[in-house]
C-alpha cells in the first residue's frame, strides 16, 4: 500500500490519469446530453468541455485514492428546459455512468487489440508492466464507476434516474429527505460492519464486469 493512500505509489500515476479521463468524459456526457436536449445551464457554466479542470472535484478525486469512491463536480442540469424533462432527465443522468462503461469495453478491445497483433512484442518489461498497469486501472476503476454511479442514493446517478422515472407523489415525498442522502450514503460506505451488507455487495459485481470484459478481448 502506498501509505495513506489506497494505492502503492507505483500505480498513482496510472490512477491518476484513469480518474482525470474517467471523470471527465462522465461529466462531459451528461454536460454535453443536457446541452443537445435544450439545457443550457451547463454550457453557460463552462461545463460542455473535456478540459478536466472544470470537472474535477479535489475532495472527490482524493477520497476515491484514499477509500475507493468519491466523485467529480456535479454538473448542474435544469430539467424544466428539456421538452421531455423525465424521459430527457434519466437520459442525462444515464449517459454518465453508461460513458464509464464504454471507457471500459473501449479498454478492453484496445488491450485485447495489443495482444492479439503482438504490438508489445519486444517491448521492455517496464514498458509492459505499464501499459498492462494502466489498460488494468482504465477498465477496473470506469467499470467501478459504472456500477458505483447506480447506486440509487442521492446525489448519484442512480437516485436521479429513479427520481424522473416514479410517479410525482413519490418524487415530492422523496425530495423531503434528498437532504440526508449524502450522510446514509457515507455511513453505509465508511462504516464496515454496514457497508458489508449494503455497498459492498453492490460494488462486488465490478470485479464480474471486470472479469468478463478480459475474458471477452483479451483472453485468448
Amino acid at each position: 500500500m502506498g501509505g495513506f493512500f489506497r494505492y502503492s505509489l507505483d500505480e498513482l500515476p496510472f490512477v491518476v490519469l484513469v480518474l482525470i479521463i474517467a471523470f471527465t468524459v462522465h461529466e462531459f456526457a451528461h454536460a454535453y446530453s443536457a446541452y443537445k436536449f435544450g439545457d443550457m445551464t451547463a454550457y453557460n457554466a463552462g461545463r460542455v468541455t473535456l478540459n478536466p479542470m472544470v470537472h474535477l472535484d479535489v475532495l472527490g478525486t482524493l477520497l476515491i485514492l484514499i477509500a475507493g469512491f468519491g466523485w467529480a463536480k456535479p454538473v448542474p442540469v435544469n430539467r424544466g428546459r428539456f421538452k421531455y424533462p423525465r424521459l430527457m432527465g434519466v437520459v442525462v443522468s444515464a449517459v454518465g455512468p453508461l460513458s464509464n462503461l464504454l471507457i471500459a469495453v473501449l479498454g478492453a478491445a484496445l488491450l485485447g487489440a495489443l495482444v492479439k497483433f503482438g504490438v508489445l512484442n519486444g517491448a521492455s518489461e517496464g514498458v509492459i508492466k505499464a501499459v498492462l498497469m494502466f489498460f488494468s486501472f482504465l477498465i477496473q476503476l470506469n467499470v467501478l464507476l459504472f456500477v458505483f454511479n447506480l447506486i440509487p442514493l442521492p446525489p448519484l446517478d442512480g437516485y436521479r434516474i429513479i427520481e424522473d422515472l416514479v410517479p410525482l407523489r413519490l418524487r415530492l415525498k422523496m425530495a423531503q429527505y434528498e437532504q440526508w442522502g449524502i450522510y446514509a450514503f457515507l455511513i453505509m460506505a465508511l462504516i464496515p460492519p454496514i457497508s458489508r451488507v449494503t455497498i459492498q455487495p453492490i460494488l462486488a459485481y465490478t470485479s464480474d464486469i471486470t472479469n468478463f470484459l478480459l475474458e471477452l478481448f483479451v483472453v485468448v
